[in-house]
């Protein structure tokens, strides 16, 4: 179940950061509660994986580098924003960490 809540935090934090984005373009206040909630969101389900006994560099590490590459894939295709092959590498390493940081774990 840990996994299942850390990929919420994930989720509702990829979600928060766009709503940000369109908040900051569109000034709307309906904009920036989704972004509270969507934060508040994000921590509480990472509390949960925590809680739930994932340690906290694995679940902080996996939850920030999905974070910026599911943010970054989201903001081209919402935004129309760059997304260079430099940009990918650099996704693809996060990937690569990421792995890396889970192998490492003692299960």
């Amino acid at each position: 179940m840990t996994w299942v809540f850390l990929a919420c935090a994930i989720l509702s934090e990829c979600a928060s950061t766009l709503s940000l984005r369109t908040a900051s373009r569109d000034g709307g206040k309906k904009w920036f509660i989704a972004v509270a909630v969507g934060y508040v969101a994000a921590f509480s389900f990472l509390t949960l994986a925590l809680d739930g006994g994932m340690a906290l560099g694995v679940a902080y590490g996996i939850w920030a580098a999905a974070g910026v590459a599911l943010t970054s894939i989201a903001s081209r295709v919402l935004f129309h924003e760059p997304l260079t092959k430099v940009m990918g590498a650099g996704i693809g390493l996060i990937v690569i960490g990421v792995l890396c940081i889970e192998l490492g774990t003692d299960h």
